[in-house]
């Protein structure tokens, strides 16, 4: 498998601009106070989520999911609600959430061998960031814990009943 190329740190409000976004690959979304803008990639503490994507849209697609989960617009994201029962205020989070990518150039629409093994290593890679902040850390990015980070849906539903 070869090493991820994370693109710099870039504020989430700007991710749109990052080159090949809307390909498949990693990201990893970070909430810090410093603006880590235009910063090279590091696996920062303050790393909350790593997430990747093969899907047709790329990670352009699953970022929009993850945005609009956080908004509170709809739930399309599983990680972006264990977020947001955090961060319920999105005004509030925006100005310290940033991101970077990893793409991985390839044709999610593919059935050839050489895409196929693309997606599956981006699929592995996602496990491997995971156990790389583990390791670094002591622990999983705080969104990524299941166990550790409640979902905003599933609370605010208990509080209906």
């Amino acid at each position: 498998m070869r090493e991820p190329k994370f693109s710099a740190w870039s504020r989430w409000a700007a991710r749109g601009k990052l080159d090949q976004i809307k390909g498949p690959g990693i990201y990893v979304i970070a909430v810090d106070e410093r603006d880590l803008s235009g910063e090279s990639f590091a696996w920062l503490d303050t790393v909350t989520y790593i997430g990747m994507t093969n899907a047709i849209g790329g990670i352009a697609s699953r970022l929009r999911q993850f945005d609009r989960t956080i908004a509170g617009k709809k739930k399309q994201h599983g990680g972006a609600d264990r977020f947001r029962f955090r961060h319920e205020s999105y005004s509030k989070l925006l100005p310290e959430l940033f991101v970077a990518i990893a793409p991985y150039p390839c044709d999610p629409s593919s059935n050839r061998p050489a895409d196929l093994r693309i997606m599956g290593e981006v699929a592995m890679c996602e496990f491997e960031c995971l156990a790389r902040f583990a390791q670094l850390h002591g622990r999983l990015p705080q969104f990524n814990d299941k166990r550790a980070s409640p979902k905003y849906s599933r609370t605010n539903e208990q509080h209906l009943l």
